[in-house]
């Protein structure tokens, strides 16, 4: 998969801004940009959130077809084949890309992203539909980080992330909400917000659904429909998730082997890590690790 660098420099052809890290990048769009994208096929390693603030964009995301118009926040995640289709001529977006191994390499962003965004960033659609408030708030939010990287400020690269851990703390609230502006009943939007504040802590431990459904009083069939009702996802979805991030986390960022990594990952040997990585990031975990 391409770095944020690599991306943008196949894509658009030369560097944002004087001095830019490679990691962190938050710029402005119109169609013309958006289309170069294609270029890379959509298969980037990073995060990336793309506010639309003009009219409308089509692509193809996963085998199907997503439109994203004026006031829709559109979430990337790592590896995700997208084709950009067509959109409006008016077409004007920002959008803030995170490479991936960045959100790994900070311990306070990392736990961030645990607890406030990947378990929840995978519902059914990767496009939030924002209120007036809240999209004025992300685009202030942006700007912010566009003003910055403009700057002479000898900080910016950890303001930056600074500004992306806000951003995500924004974004779950506006996840935590919706779960109630989408009528879901109070006991299962209870539930399914308890399941996601217990899984950060428990995840490596405990892959069972049992285990979470029993911390949670209700039965494992419960918890499992609930968890489908509300993401569109499974409990197992999730657990495999943060195990693969946690993953990631250790292969760029110690020098621990493979079997020391399987071992504190609690699977029975290495063999069964690195069939369950190389299913999860396409490639095998000492791949993974030489491309960092």
């Amino acid at each position: 998969m391409y770095t944020v660098r690599e991306w943008w420099n196949l894509a658009i052809g030369s560097e944002p801004y004087e001095g830019w890290d490679g990691k962190v990048l938050c710029t402005e769009s119109n169609i013309g940009m958006t289309l170069k994208t294609n270029i890379t096929q959509g298969f980037a390693a990073c995060f990336s959130f793309t506010l639309v603030t003009n009219g409308w964009l089509r692509m193809r995301y996963n085998d199907s077809e997503l439109k994203i118009q004026k006031g829709d926040l559109y979430i990337y995640s790592p590896g995700l084949m997208v084709t950009i289709i067509d959109g409006s001529a008016d077409y004007r977006s920002i959008c803030l890309m995170v490479d991936e191994f960045t959100t790994l390499e900070s311990p306070a962003v990392r736990d961030m992203v645990s607890l406030a965004f990947l378990p929840i960033v995978q519902l059914s659609t990767p496009t939030v539909r924002l209120k007036p408030e809240q999209a004025q708030l992300f685009e202030s939010r942006m700007h912010e980080m566009i003003a910055y990287q403009r700057s002479d400020n000898v900080y910016k690269d950890k303001l930056l992330r600074m500004l992306y851990a806000v951003f995500l703390v924004d974004l779950q609230n506006v996840f935590e909400l919706s779960i109630t502006q989408h009528q879901v009943p109070p006991r299962v939007e209870e539930i399914f917000i308890a399941f996601n504040r217990l899984l950060p802590q428990h995840f490596i431990d405990h892959r069972d659904i049992a285990f979470y459904a029993d911390r949670l009083c209700i039965t494992n069939d419960y918890l499992s429909r609930i968890v489908k009702r509300v993401s569109g996802r499974t409990v197992v979805d999730y657990i495999n998730h943060l195990l693969t991030m946690e993953a990631c986390y250790q292969l760029r960022t110690t020098s621990m082997g493979i079997a020391e990594i399987s071992d504190l990952l609690h699977f029975s040997e290495p063999a069964a890590f690195t069939r369950f990585f190389t299913r999860m990031k396409g490639m095998s975990p000492r791949a993974f690790r030489s491309n960092t």
